[in-house]
């Protein structure tokens, strides 16, 4: 193969490989938090050091209220199989509200749009569990809507979540999207709202694509993390991905969590 023919084969490499990326970032879309589009081609949060389920079990019984801050489409808390007319969720990102309003007010499950960081529509001591997996929260507020001796549990997606693969796609590394996502930061939030920490720890763990496409799909999802993203732009940052998924076998990045485990005093 003399070096034209070679020089062929990888252009057609290359456009076979961009009309994938592009037909990718073409269908990214989400519903309520659903990854099953990508199953199979990444992997993360597998290996924390905790289970948010079994902790939110442990001190889950059925008499007890609870509300899911930020509940997505409410996959989770329906996973519980807690009686409905003891739950109660918010959301505010308007394609998953709407998911809410037809699936969880039809089962008596008392659902309201709000945005997690402002007061929360609710009266005061409405609740024994409060729960917040990757939204927003305001301590203040946690307090006020749970009783006394409530539990406020919730894990975070913290500040330095996929920086490894930021600057593998991106042309220009941005700031920290949320530079306050610390357990430290959060711990004292809540401390000084005139709660007690049962549990808090803090994980940096694995995260692995094995294929590009997924990748670009992910990136246009996690928008917040990957700003200005998109396939035409970010090419050539791309195709080295791709150079270095065929040489090792892997795309890999660093995922940031943490949990906090609070009691109201």
């Amino acid at each position: 193969m003399d070096n034209k023919e070679i020089l062929q084969k990888e252009n057609l490499r290359k456009e076979i490989l961009l009309n994938k990326w592009l037909h990718e970032e073409q269908i990214a879309h989400i519903d309520g938090w659903d990854f099953s589009h990508i199953r199979g081609k990444y992997e993360e949060e597998h290996d924390l050091p905790w289970n948010y389920r079994e902790i939110v079990e442990h001190y889950l019984r059925p008499e007890l209220k609870l509300l899911d801050m930020d509940t997505g489409g409410g996959e989770f808390l329906l996973s519980l199989n807690h009686p409905h007319q003891n739950l109660a969720a918010t959301e505010n990102y308007p394609p998953n509200v709407e998911r809410c309003k037809g699936e969880l007010l039809p089962l008596g499950i008392d659902f309201r749009k709000a945005d997690c960081n402002a007061a929360l529509p609710f009266d005061d001591q409405s609740f024994d569990i409060v729960l917040n997996r990757h939204g927003n929260f305001n301590p203040k507020e946690i307090g006020r809507v749970l009783k006394k001796g409530g539990i406020f549990i919730t894990e975070q997606v913290g500040a330095e979540n996929d920086r490894e693969l930021v600057a593998l796609l991106l042309n220009e590394i941005p700031d920290l999207p949320f530079p306050n996502q610390y357990l430290r930061i959060a711990k004292t939030a809540f401390e000084d709202a005139g709660f007690s920490i049962i549990e808090a720890e803090e994980a940096f763990r694995s995260i692995k694509f094995w294929d590009v496409g997924a990748l670009v799909w992910f990136a246009r999802i996690i928008e917040w993390e990957f700003p200005d993203f998109n396939v035409k732009d970010c090419l050539d940052n791309l195709y080295h991905a791709q150079e270095i998924l065929e040489r090792k076998g892997v795309i890999e990045g660093k995922t940031h969590r943490f949990l906090l485990v609070a009691e109201k005093a």
